[in-house]
């Protein structure tokens, strides 16, 4: 799936839960879609969650 074609699906599903949720029903939507796009990611392994969590606690990856 292109970059264009994933963009255009997310922008479509938030628009249409915000016009039928509203504006907190979409932002709750939003983060759920931000949590299954990270799961996914680290499922298929392009994604290392150790290595991400310790770079928010400001742990160096590299020496």
């Amino acid at each position: 799936m292109s970059p264009t074609v994933a963009g255009t699906a997310v922008g479509a599903t938030l628009a249409v839960s915000a016009l039928v949720f509203g504006f907190w029903g979409m932002l709750l939507v939003a983060v759920f879609m931000a949590i299954g796009a990270v799961l996914g990611r680290s499922a298929e392994g392009r994604l290392d969650l150790r290595g991400a969590f310790d770079a928010l606690r400001g742990k160096r990856s590299s020496p």
